[in-house]
């Protein structure tokens, strides 16, 4: 299993590129792989978590998807790195928005991640550590947004373990602490990366406005974040040269 297949990705080592791009959705991955992509070709579709390996600029770029919440994404993150040599992981997901600061289209780079997450915890044994991106990664994506005047906002979301938690009132809290989205998945790859040495980004969407109830359709998540993968594509082309 050193190099590949595992459990849950089919591929031989060198199949994935040292890029990978990591959206949750299965949809998101085929998406970008076909409408961005050159010579495409399809490395996994166990358990229908589809990845790809192509060409954006003359770069070889991967994306595979991950599933939602930590523990699911974990374990992609986790083969990516050790069994197939990927150093960059580059999230590009969705959130929901909890500032006035933000709208539904946003995009957000996260600083940082906050959690409630046990899976997190475990990995730290028990220690309260920052999850925060790889900061070269972090520049080349403002950089990027700036040169292609992308509008892309700066802040910390909080990746939660449950997507319909107990009470709604951590949104309210959550909000005046400064925290401008909620997702599932960034905190498990910021602390991953960190653990195996590798560099991590995390850009999201907002297809939730909380603050304002306002929801982006399931069609418009799938295949309407143009501008955040053209940041993502943009940094992993600077990240090869």
């Amino acid at each position: 299993m050193d190099n590949g297949p595992t459990p849950h990705l089919e591929g031989q080592r060198g199949d994935y590129a040292p890029i990978t791009l990591v959206p949750g959705d299965p949809k998101r991955a085929r998406f970008i792989a076909e409408n961005y992509l050159d010579d495409v070709r399809q490395v996994n579709s166990v358990r229908g978590a589809d990845g790809f390996t192509g060409e954006f600029n003359g770069v070889q770029i991967s994306v595979q998807s991950v599933g939602m919440g930590i523990p699911s994404a974990a374990i992609y993150y986790t083969e990516l790195i050790r069994f197939y040599g990927v150093q960059t992981l580059i999230r590009v997901g969705s959130c929901g928005g909890l500032s006035e600061s933000v709208g539904l289209g946003d995009i957000i780079c996260a600083t940082g991640a906050g959690t409630d997450s046990a899976a997190i915890t475990t990995l730290n044994n028990g220690l309260t550590l920052p999850a925060v991106p790889n900061w070269d990664l972090f520049a080349s994506a403002m950089r990027f947004a700036e040169e292609k005047d992308i509008e892309l906002v700066a802040g910390p979301v909080f990746t939660s373990d449950l997507f319909y938690g107990p009470s709604t009132n951590i949104f309210d809290e959550l909000g005046t602490r400064g925290i401008l989205g909620v997702e599932m998945e960034v905190a498990g790859l910021f602390t991953i990366a960190a653990l195996e040495g590798v560099k991590a980004l995390a850009l999201v969407t907002v297809s939730d406005d909380i603050v304002r109830n306002e929801v982006m359709s399931s069609a418009d998540r799938e295949n309407t974040f143009d501008e955040m993968i053209t940041i993502a594509l943009g940094v992993a082309s600077n990240q090869a040269e």
